[in-house]
């Protein structure tokens, strides 16, 4: 892809389309912290989006489970869908703690993502660290070819660079840039793709975009389907400059279907219906 040598991530914000999709986000995104609900519920709000969002990263990870269900359940152990949501609403509840390792040392927080998802699930010598040449990953969702394990250490340590040094992309092109390395490499041996999914909700939140983490990115991504996920994913590892542009204003959209979702929620309690 095309970059500048300064900020490698800002000619991704002049691709066709995206200028348009970061616009689109970002008056999406002051319309629902506009509403009045949110000047005196903000924390119910943020909640209920962490509730939402969990509940969509898990579907797309194979656990679709209906949001009742989920905020009905309080044992997430035994079966695999089970444990994927336990995973899921861990990474949420996770993400806000982590903010200011982020930008210092994000190959920490991914490490620390890796070892709230796995919840013990995962051999001790396995969680939180890459994986090794010879270890497996259980990622069924992504069949894209599997980047060898010294390549994943080179890109991990390329993208911690450019998350620590900063520089003027827009919030949404750095976190759908972070999700997608992130699929890409799957690192990890295990909930490669919540850990990309919550690694975006951290990048929107630090950003200032979404500082109450009201913008669920995680409900528009389950919402459009996972086939939709793919097929965009699938963009950004061809690495062309129209497949980079249809990833992110497909990580747009999603913030956009979050931001509608949370709008409903305030709606909702404005009209004492939650």
């Amino acid at each position: 892809m095309s970059t500048t040598a300064s900020d490698p991530l800002a000619a991704l914000g002049s691709l066709p389309g995206v200028p348009e999709a970061v616009d689109s986000v970002r008056k999406a995104v002051d319309r629902v912290y506009g509403h009045r609900v949110m000047r005196r519920r903000s924390n119910e709000v943020t909640a209920e989006a962490a509730l939402r969002g969990s509940r969509g990263s898990a579907a797309l990870a194979g656990a679709d489970w209906n949001l009742e269900e989920v905020r009905r359940r309080t044992d997430f152990s035994g079966e695999d869908e089970a444990r994927t949501v336990g995973a899921a609403l861990r990474l949420t509840a996770e993400a806000g703690q982590l903010l200011s390792i982020w930008r210092q040392s994000p190959l920490r927080v991914l490490a620390r993502l890796h070892l709230v998802a796995a919840g013990g699930a995962t051999p001790d010598d396995a969680v939180g660290r890459p994986r090794l040449a010879d270890e497996a990953v259980d990622e069924p969702l992504i069949e894209a070819p599997l980047p060898g394990a010294e390549e994943v250490a080179g890109r991990l340590e390329g993208l911690s660079r450019l998350i620590i040094a900063g520089g003027s992309a827009p919030a949404l092109v750095t976190a759908a840039v972070v999700h997608g390395e992130l699929l890409a490499l799957r690192p990890f041996g295990s909930h490669n793709g919540l850990v990309a999914r919550t690694a975006e909700r951290i990048v929107l939140i630090g950003s200032g975009l979404d500082p109450k983490s009201i913008c669920p990115a995680e409900v528009g991504h389950a919402e459009q389907g996972r086939a939709a996920y793919v097929a965009a994913f699938e963009g950004y590892t061809a690495g062309t400059p129209e497949g980079m542009a249809a990833w992110i204003t497909h990580c747009g959209r999603s913030i956009e279907l979050g931001v509608r979702e949370s709008t409903a929620v305030c709606e909702a309690l404005q009209r004492g219906a939650a």
